[in-house]
């Protein structure tokens, strides 16, 4: 029989090549886009969660408690040290410390360097324990003791072939930072992808305290500093709940009063690593959440399409099943009949929709590229996505067939023989409506996906064009790789002299920028720390003039010497010191980084990062050992001749350094990646759900057309004019797409509005949002439904008379 039912179900697809088509590139493309987002959600929930001890690792983390809660992903120095060697129910601790912008060279043997590479985020300190923590494959070299003792250094195989080339690295010599010597005692094989910690320079914790020389021991043991990102491994069964009960009593031991009321250690899954939005993570859950409903819209508009098509085209089979029922075929005969038809649909559908996707997985790499993704099809293959893609595939078998299988089961064989072309009523055909209701469903997801797409495309043009406070155009940012206050001046003195460079300022970083930890502070006369923090800025006099910031109050520093003590404060500052007007400020006293500063000025606020947060209160000190960057205002003509005469001059002042530069209009679109990458994905499927929808409309016209033939030609022979003609496609369609935009509307509007939550600055939800949205919806409808009902409209009608 099943053989029987495939040849049967090929002739009848066959027969029905138009309406085949059509629902097969729906569905192919829909199950296209539901794959791509479900290897994407797969992908971004595997981190760290590969890892034989994944279940029982924490990631402690410190909140520092002051007038508000600030969250960091580190921990004091010495903590981890105490949680290892003074608990039993501690499997293994590790330390670890990232570093940024350092220098790495690889001797040549004659005094001088082979190579000399900037490496910013690769490379990192840590202990022995990592690799007790961590699953990590070694090629060679022993993961006990490589990292024991200080200026040791672990490589990945890819970095050791990026510094030594095929040779084999243990035991040769890398320089860290022009200063210190490394020796390679060990190599392992390239992380995966899916990790947090994608680390390719492994250098041994134990020479921290080396680099920070006379004062690294008593850095080692400093409690108040968060600098230490520090992970836990628990024996088995041991809870969660006894490792949180031991921070209260490592606060009172080894913090004083004040300190240990400020600091808040929680310890937290390893799997939250990369979807906790407050430490760090870059995909947070809700948003993956989000991305799943969208595979599955996606997926549930192609099946609608198919369900609709399939009731619909039931018409032409009425005098088919008739003679099957006679003949003895039951219910169940029929519909595993309709349901092989399904199938082969779907199996051809999957077929395109893995070809689909593998041709979008590489642009999809390309976008998430900074977490080095590496998706392909062959994932589907594995275990896991096999059984989650085969339940989808069996979902949309059932989803689309059964109902249109029922359907046609039902028929009335009396009446279904009785019947010519097209006489069914639609109660024969299925429920009127239930395809109704289908149509507005796909009416419905459509206008959501488009109302998704305006809003976001608007929030991020506010973002893109909100004044930021300052200056951010031909601003170019470049390393000053040394904190000798003469250097700097040398430095300061060249830089001005190069053609096409109007201005030249020293400083640590721009205004806005992903470095922004608050530091305490105390203001004035009083005794006590203030309830709120504040964030520093660390620039010299040219500073506020470059990137255009306004005084208010007071004046700029007046020179860049050393022995400067004076301090800039923004509005925000002088509002939560609780004083009425930026005058009262100036003179006053401002205890911070260990010393005293005397504000002398008020500047407007500014943005220090992207606009989901609020301004805070802000500092901005003369600092020379601080300030490791140096900003350059450019011409704006000609500014790749002045980029490369400053590298040429930069390189002169540094040779043994590597020259980075970045512009900072560059640096503030890397504030709104994410925002980008989600308006991708959403402007790609909101054409992807039109699409659909079009197909769907398309077919059901073009069916209603040739069922209508002889009706139309009546009634044009009645003296009905095109345009009448027309409306009897349009009027059911623009009933059903008003009742589909007004379920979208509330819907859109609150999940956007959920979603412009997370920003303090954000556009409105205006009426012209949805508005456009109907508007658009309405001229896709009638470009998708007009070609059809014109042809029909403009039939001759002696030819539509004589069509049985």
């Amino acid at each position: 029989m099943f053989r029987n039912y495939v040849k049967i179900s090929l002739r009848n697809l066959w027969r029905n090549r138009k309406v085949s088509a059509i629902s097969i590139i729906g569905l192919s493309i829909g199950l296209a886009c539901g794959l791509v987002l479900f290897l994407l959600v797969s992908y971004m929930f595997s981190f760290d969660r590969y890892h034989a001890k994944a279940d029982r690792t924490y990631w402690i983390v410190t909140d520092i408690r002051q007038d508000n809660v600030i969250p960091t992903d580190a921990t004091p120095r010495p903590f981890g040290d105490v949680l290892r060697q003074n608990y039993p129910f501690i499997e293994s601790a590790v330390r670890l410390e990232n570093m940024f912008g350092r220098i790495i060279s690889v001797p040549d043997g004659k005094g001088g360097y082979a190579q000399k590479f900037e490496e910013s985020r690769n490379l990192c300190f840590t202990e022995p324990q990592f690799f007790d923590v961590f699953d990590t494959k070694w090629i060679s070299g022993n993961p006990k003791t490589a990292l024991l003792a200080p200026n040791t250094v672990v490589l990945s195989e890819r970095y050791a072939q990026k510094y030594f080339g095929s040779a084999n690295p243990i035991g040769k010599t890398l320089r860290f930072d022009n200063k210190t010597d490394l020796t390679v005692t060990g190599l392992v094989n390239d992380l995966p992808s899916n990790t947090k910690l994608r680390y390719d320079v492994f250098i041994s914790y134990a020479t921290v305290p080396v680099l920070l020389s006379d004062q690294g021991q008593q850095a080692m043991q400093n409690w108040e500093s968060v600098s230490t990102m520090c992970f836990v491994t628990l024996r088995q069964g041991t809870s969660v709940e006894q490792l949180a009960s031991v921070f209260p009593g490592i606060r009172q031991k080894y913090l004083n009063t004040q300190e240990a009321k400020k600091l808040d250690f929680h310890a937290l899954p390893l799997d939250d690593l990369n979807h906790n939005p407050q430490y760090g993570g870059q995909a947070p859950r809700p948003i993956l959440y989000a991305l799943i409903a969208v595979g599955l819209f996606l997926v549930m508009a192609a099946c609608i399409n198919f369900i609709n098509l399939a009731t619909a085209y039931a018409l032409k089979r009425s005098k088919e099943v008739g003679v099957r029922k006679v003949v003895g075929s039951s219910r169940g005969q029929l519909i595993r009949q309709f349901m092989t038809e399904t199938a082969l649909i779907t199996f051809v559908a999957v077929v395109l929709s893995l070809l689909l996707a593998q041709i979008a997985l590489p642009f999809l790499n390309q976008a998430l590229s900074m977490l080095h993704a590496d998706l392909s099809i062959l994932d589907v293959f594995k275990p896991d996505a096999l059984l989650w893609f085969g339940g989808l595939v069996a979902g949309v078998i059932l989803l689309a067939g059964f109902y249109p299988s029922l359907v046609m089961a039902r028929f009335n064989p009396v009446a279904a023989l009785r019947a010519g072309y097209g006489q069914l009523t639609a109660k024969q055909v299925g429920n009127v409506s239930v395809r109704r209701g289908l149509v507005v469903v796909q009416f419905f997801i459509t206008q959501l996906f488009i109302i998704g797409v305006i809003v976001m495309m608007t929030q991020v043009r506010h973002m893109q064009q909100t004044n930021m406070g300052f200056r951010k155009e031909a601003i170019l940012m470049i390393p000053v790789p040394t904190g000798n206050a003469l250097k700097q001046d040398v430095v300061r003195n060249q830089l001005r002299q190069i053609a096409g460079v109007e201005h030249v300022s020293l400083c640590v970083e721009p205004p806005a920028s992903h470095r922004r930890i608050p530091v305490p502070f105390t203001y004035d006369t009083h005794t006590e720390t203030e309830k709120f923090p504040t964030t520093v800025k660390v620039g010299d006099k040219d500073y506020i003039p470059l990137f255009g910031i306004k005084l208010v109050a007071g004046r700029n520093f007046l020179n860049n010497d050393t022995t400067n003590s004076e301090a800039l404060v923004n509005v925000t500052m002088v509002k939560q010191l609780g004083l009425r007007a930026p005058t009262d400020v100036l003179g006053k006293q401002l205890k911070i980084w260990g010393g005293t500063k005397t504000i002398v000025g008020v500047v407007t606020d500014f943005h220090i990062s992207e606009l989901r947060e609020a301004i805070p209160p802000t500092t901005i000190l003369n600092y020379y050992p601080e300030k490791h960057m140096a900003a350059l205002k450019l011409t704006p003509a000609n500014l790749t001749t002045t980029v490369k005469a400053v590298e040429t001059s930069w390189n002169e002042l540094f040779p043994e350094h590597v020259f980075k530069a970045d512009f900072v209009d560059d640096l503030m679109n890397q504030f709104y990646l994410t925002e980008r990458i989600l308006l991708g994905l959403a402007e790609v499927f909101s054409l992807i759900a039109i699409l659909i929808g079009c197909l769907g409309l398309y077919g059901l016209v073009a069916f209603i057309a040739e069922t209508r033939t002889k009706e139309i030609g009546v009634r044009k022979i009645l003296g009905a004019s095109p345009n009448e003609l027309m409306w009897l496609f349009g009027r059911e369609f623009s009933r059903l797409l008003i009742i589909g935009f007004l379920l979208a509307s509330p819907v859109g509007w609150f999940l956007m509005n959920s979603w412009l939550r997370g920003y303090v600055y954000r556009i409105e939800l205006g009426g012209w949002i949805f508005a456009t949205t109907l508007l658009t919806t309405v001229l896709i409808t009638t470009l998708t439904v007009g070609y059809e009902s014109m042809k029909a409209a403009l039939m001759n009608p002696a030819k539509a008379l004589k069509t049985e």
